[in-house]
């Protein structure tokens, strides 16, 4: 199992997506930034500076180690979807995405050895079902979506999607055929 890199995320999915393709970080170290948007971002731009930010942080904790980073938004038009901090704000989520095409992107950025950044965007197209008003408070009321932006796609809302068009790990937080390439490019083994 490959495992001379840093994971500079505390998200557990991300950890299980790492596992399989048989990457395995020797630590785990969250990067604590700020990640409220700049004035006229765009998602895209947003995001790719989000990963880039928490490799960078690690990294200078850690000079001369390989560092993961990624970071994944949704985006409805040109809105970024950021997380909800209660019931009333997701159910306006759900809402907003219900019967619609939306973008999930994912960066994802790794440091080499060597202080190089590496970066690489994802972005996957989801078809969304209409949901009906109690398919959307059930939906709420799992609290399935606290901790992430938007919704778990690998939960109850998988089946309110009607086509994913990309990659299902990107959406989940990590896109592996990116993930790989960057890591085994930095050098891990």
């Amino acid at each position: 199992m490959n495992k001379n890199f840093i994971l500079a995320s505390q998200s557990q999915q991300r950890k299980e997506l790492l596992k399989q393709i048989n990457f395995n970080p020797y630590k785990v170290e969250p990067a604590d930034i700020d990640e409220k948007p700049h004035i006229n971002e765009k998602p895209s731009q947003y995001v790719k500076r989000m990963a880039l930010e928490k490799a960078e942080c690690v990294a200078k904790k850690h000079i001369g180690e390989i560092v993961l980073a990624s970071d994944t938004v949704i985006v409805c038009g040109t809105k970024i979807i950021q997380k909800s901090k209660s019931h009333c704000e997701q159910k306006k989520i759900m809402n907003l995405l219900s019967g619609r095409t939306h973008k999930v992107l994912t960066a994802v950025c790794v440091i080499n050895s060597f202080g190089k950044a590496s970066l690489r965007l994802n972005t996957t197209k989801i078809k969304m079902k209409k949901l009906s008003q109690k398919e959307i408070l059930d939906y709420v009321e799992s609290e399935e979506w606290i901790g992430c932006a938007g919704y778990r796609i690998e939960g109850i809302l998988g089946g309110f999607v009607q086509q994913i068009m990309g990659s299902y790990s990107g959406v989940v937080g990590l896109p592996l055929y990116e993930t790989r390439c960057l890591l085994v490019g930095a050098g891990v083994h």
